[in-house]
Parts: C-alpha cells; structure tokens; sequence
C-alpha cells in the first residue's frame, strides 16, 4: 500500500518520481498540470490533439552531450532508427554525433537533416538495392556487411574506395527479452565468426571495397555494463590483422518506470577503454577507432506522450491510442508509467490497467498502475520514456491516424511532425 492509499489527501500532490524516467525540469504544477520545457502537457494536448509525441530538446541534446564528454576518444553515432524525425537527427548532429541508418528512407531523412554521407554509417541485414543505392547517392561513407551474397552487390554498385565493415555474431548473451536479443548465434543478424574469414577474402576480391573493421550488437535494454566489456573482448580476438575500427553497436538500456535505473555511461567509457587496450596489447594491434550507437538511451526519457482518456470500467482505463502508436507492450512485454495530468485529484489511488483502443487484447500500455479513482474520460494522461521506438514503429491498425511530434524548450513549442489524417491514409488507396 501507498502512502497516498493511507493518506489520500496526498494524491493531489503525487510528486514525480527521481531517477531520470521523465525529461530533465520537468515539474508538476499546483493545478495537476505537467511541466515540460516549461510548456504546458495539458495545453500540449488541447492544442495537438492526442496521442501526441512531444520530445524536450534541451534533454535530447544533454544526453548526447553526456556520450561525448564520457568517451571522447569515442565516434558516437546516434541510432538513427530510434527516431527518425528531421529534427531530432539534426540536434543530433549539431552536438557532435554522426548517425547510423538502415533503410533508404532513414538515408533520406539524414540527407533533409543536413546530417552529410561522411557522417552516416549505414547497416541493416537485408538491404535492398534501394537501400545501398540511397546510401551510395548521398555519399555514406561506411556500409556494414551483414551476409556473403551482400558483398558481391554491394562491389558491383560502389564507386572504388567504398569503406566496409563486417557485422560479427560476438556470442555474448545480452540477458534481455528474447526478440531483442541479438549477439547469440539462431539469429538473422551477422556472420558467424567461422564464416568471417571467406567474408574477409570475398571482400578482398572487389577492388572497390575496403574493409575498416567489424560490428556487432549484442541486444537492445541491456543494462550490464560487463556484457559490452565481453563483446570487446570477443571482437577484438576476431580481428583478421589490422583494422582501424570496431563498432560496438548500441542497445543501452533508458529507464521505463520508476526504480529501473539510467545506463552507466561513465562505467561503460572505462571498462570498454581498458578492455580495449589490453586485448589489442595482448595481440600487438594497434587500437582501432571505437563506434558506439546510442539512440534509445539519448532519446527515451526525452520524450512522453499524452492520451485522452475515451472509457472507465471497473480496474480498466481506456485512451485514444495503444499499440498503433506503441506496439513495444504487445511485442516486449514493455510496461509504463502513465499519471493523469491537467488537474490535481484527492480521490484514492487504485490499481489500473491501462488500455489502447485497439482490437487485440494484447493492446495494454500498463497494469497495476495507482490512478484516482476519479479518472473519467475528457481525462489526459501522460505516459514518460517515449522518445524512442514509438514514433519510428508507429502503424496505421484500425485506420487510425498516426500521432503528431511536438518538440518543447524554453516555454516554446515546435510541431516537428503534423498529425496524419485520415484523408492521408485513404489518398494511398486508389480504390
């Protein structure tokens, strides 16, 4: 039981939680409003319309301040898939990080960013020739290989000079839910290490490859710094001879709900660094270039996301979005935080499942959440550590309109991607 159970007087303060889960200043006001970037979320919703994406800059450009600063040996690049909207790739690039891409229309993104080929590294395990083509267009100056048949079309279209990696399988169990995990062999990502040197030599045999180095990624919402410390490791005793880069991917975990914990960015700097270091010591190589690829621990807790409450029945509450705006529940298990926001409630806290509007039962977006016992529709409720994966994976299920992206600071607010509309959607249909 809760403090604000036995004392329901409480509720009306319902502080937020410490720990990095909502953006940095966000505040609650004395009328239940939220604060972010000193705008309004209540006024947010009534002007955007919900669900609603809103992004705080000034956090986004922190976070990835924080990677710099922590490993400024480091190229850091942030994961372009994680949010693939103009305006967050070209905060990204005004603060120092290049970008990883891995499609033709994240390609495209970058290019109306600003975000120049000689920054982007492209990867993916099926590219198409729309990809690579994109890609080569705009100049992208690093490919990833990801499977033998890729190198010999990949040779063919590149002009000479084309730098490649070799994404590996490092057999480095991540620990994290099962389809996010990515480093074990019985996955679709990579070469095995056995197969790596005929991928080495079938490289070699195209004039206008050169390969730099090799990638991995070990999963995504990983929380242990050791798990990246091993990959290095593994990777480096892999390395056919001399290479000038080693690509650790990303995956760095960003906490969903109050007590999960924010990524050790400072521990991972120095266990990676000296892992590094010995290993190229012990195998008298010469220290390749580190790349690392943050995008959810950068972008998560910079975002939240506002939905009006439609429907109450008795332990269920009901909004306007789900999983048409966030499948991650339906497909991790993925639990939030959701706080009723726009007005202070005294009314006692109860369990409360959170539910989208969608036809699956699967369409949760959080359970055994305290809420009032108030909560009724016209109600907005704000749901923290939205940033990534959540735009970028959004659908059109049931015909529904995907959300608008609103981005805050300073008490000003930006649409950076408008609400899509109905008339969209039936304009694709040609009947």
């Amino acid at each position: 039981m809760t403090l604000a159970e036995i004392l329901p007087s409480l509720g009306a303060l319902d502080p937020l939680p410490r720990g990095g889960l909502w953006p940095e200043g966000t505040r609650v006001g004395p009328d239940g409003d939220l604060l972010v970037g000193g705008v309004s979320m209540s006024g947010v919703a009534a002007r955007f319309g919900t669900p609603c994406h809103v992004l705080d800059e000034p956090h986004a450009r922190a976070r990835a301040r924080e990677f710099r600063a922590a490993l400024p040996e480091a190229e850091v690049l942030f994961a372009g898939k994680s949010s693939p909207v103009r305006a967050v790739y070209r905060w990204m690039a005004e603060e120092g990080l290049s970008l990883d891409v891995c499609s033709a229309g994240e390609v495209e993104v970058a290019r109306a960013a600003g975000v120049p080929g000689a920054r982007v590294l492209l990867h993916g395990n099926a590219k198409t020739d729309d990809d690579l083509k994109a890609a080569l267009a705009h100049g992208v100056r690093r490919i990833v290989v990801d499977s033998p048949a890729e190198v010999d079309t990949l040779g063919a279209l590149c002009p000479a000079g084309q730098e490649v990696l070799i994404r590996v399988i490092p057999g480095v169990d991540a620990r994290t839910h099962r389809a996010i995990t990515t480093g074990v062999s019985g996955q679709k990502f990579g070469v095995a290490p056995e197969a790596l040197p005929a991928v080495v030599d079938r490289i070699a045999a195209h004039p206008n490859l050169r390969l730099v180095g090799l990638h991995c990624h070990i999963g995504s919402q990983v929380g242990r710094v050791a798990a990246y410390e091993e990959a290095v490791r593994r990777m480096v005793s892999l390395f056919p001879g001399p290479l000038t880069t080693l690509d650790l991917g990303g995956g760095f975990a960003a906490p969903y709900r109050p007590g999960e914990s924010t990524f050790d960015i400072t521990g991972l700097a120095n266990r990676v660094r000296i892992a590094l270091r010995q290993e190229c010591a012990a195998r008298r190589l010469p220290v390749p270039n580190l790349l690392i690829e943050p995008g959810r621990a950068v972008i998560a807790n910079a975002g939240l996301t506002l939905y009006r409450v439609v429907a109450v029945k008795p332990g269920f509450v009901a909004v306007d979005g789900g999983m048409s705006d966030n499948p991650r529940p339906s497909l991790y298990g993925a639990r939030y935080a959701p706080r009723l926001i726009g007005r202070a409630s005294g009314a006692r806290r109860v369990p409360t499942a959170v539910v989208g509007r969608h036809c699956e039962a699967g369409d949760l977006i959080a359970e055994d959440v305290a809420l009032p016992q108030d909560v009724h529709p016209g109600d907005v409720l704000a749901v923290p550590a939205t940033g990534a994966y959540h735009y970028a994976m959004a659908s059109n299920y049931n015909m529904t309109p995907r959300a608008a992206v609103v981005s805050v600071r300073d008490g000003q607010t930006d649409l950076r991607v408008r609400r899509e509309t109905i008339s969209d959607l039936l304009r694709r249909d040609l009947g």
